[in-house]
């Protein structure tokens, strides 16, 4: 084998064992897509079977406390973004496709990303982007405060 042959095995060879070395113990980058859904939490029951409450909620229109109806009847709403937590890794491809199920219309932003859209009741909207900054991102509807609010968690790269 020449010497020329020779030393481009051997820089070849020493170039692989370099790159697993750097890149061996750091996950890599994926495409990650999940569903958020837009929902109504609802329960009711009569006044003899549970008094209605007197403590107040929290105010804003996420939380809805109907008083008692002509047959006793109240209920109890508060609307959320399910699930309420998204975990990612630095530099995934996210993509999140919220789905209106409950509620007219949520404005939406996501801090951290210049991201706004308004979702609809019967309708998808998906939003893609890379998660280029780590930290903790709030996804918050303007309509249904306080309770209608997630997190975007971005974790750094290892």
């Amino acid at each position: 084998m020449s010497k020329k042959i020779m030393t481009a095995a051997i820089a070849s060879t020493l170039l692989g064992l370099v790159t697993i070395a750097v890149t061996s113990g750091q996950a890599q980058a994926e495409k990650r897509t999940f569903t958020v859904a837009a929902v109504e939490m609802k329960g009711g029951v009569t006044v003899d079977k549970e008094p209605f409450p007197t403590d107040a909620l929290p105010a804003g229109a996420g939380y809805v406390l109907n008083k008692p109806d002509q047959t006793g009847r109240w209920e109890v709403s508060v609307y959320m973004w399910t699930p309420s937590q998204i975990i990612v890794n630095q530099d995934d491809d996210v993509t999140l496709e919220f789905v209106g199920i409950n509620g007219a219309n949520h404005p939406t932003t996501i801090s951290g990303y210049d991201k706004s859209f308004v979702l609809k009741r019967g309708q998808v909207t998906k939003i893609s982007f890379k998660a280029d900054k780590v930290g903790l991102f709030a996804i918050q509807c303007g309509t249904h405060k306080p309770s209608m609010a997630a997190e975007l968690v971005v974790l750094p790269r290892k």
